[in-house]
């Protein structure tokens, strides 16, 4: 778990955090390797860690494969109502999420926090609007986490 000690009467407790796959954390269906060290280190520090995809490019347990993360794959139904769902389902309250995509809004609106990524496949933009945190690059969204001062910054009054 990392707490984030946001102003006096704030503290964010976040056990679990959320990653779409493609587009955020992979590109094309191949998990960018820059971001593996970040998805260890937070594992290590305690966070719960879930992919999240309809898994476009069918790739996404293959890529994963190695890393302390459980992958859940919904195509074939209504995959911004799972993804909304299975944040509920972990926990709103404790639930930090990561996406870029139209199918990203129940997610985010279902997150203590939501962060959207613009990345090479752009950025949807009403999903960006229902998030918290908007950043350019999937490895700042990461390093939010691994100096929570960014994050504190970022988010308090």
């Amino acid at each position: 778990m990392i707490k984030v000690q946001i102003s006096d009467d704030k503290e964010l407790k976040i056990k679990n955090l959320v990653l779409d796959f493609n587009g955020t954390i992979a590109l094309d269906g191949k998990i960018k390797e820059s971001i593996k060290p970040r998805i260890i280190e937070l594992a290590r520090q305690g966070l719960d860690i879930y992919i999240i995809t309809a898994d476009t490019y069918e790739t996404a347990y293959e890529e994963c494969k190695d890393l302390p993360v459980k992958v859940k794959i919904y195509n074939n139904c209504d995959e911004s109502k799972a993804k909304g769902d299975f944040v509920k389902y972990l926990g709103s309250e404790n639930t930090i999420s990561f996406g870029n995509g139209k199918n990203d809004i129940l997610m985010f609106e279902n997150s203590l926090i939501a962060v959207s990524i613009i990345s090479e496949e752009g950025c949807y933009t009403k999903s960006a609007l229902k998030s918290d945190i908007l950043v350019s690059n999937i490895l700042y969204a990461f390093d939010l986490l691994l100096n929570p001062n960014r994050l504190r910054a970022t988010l308090r009054h």
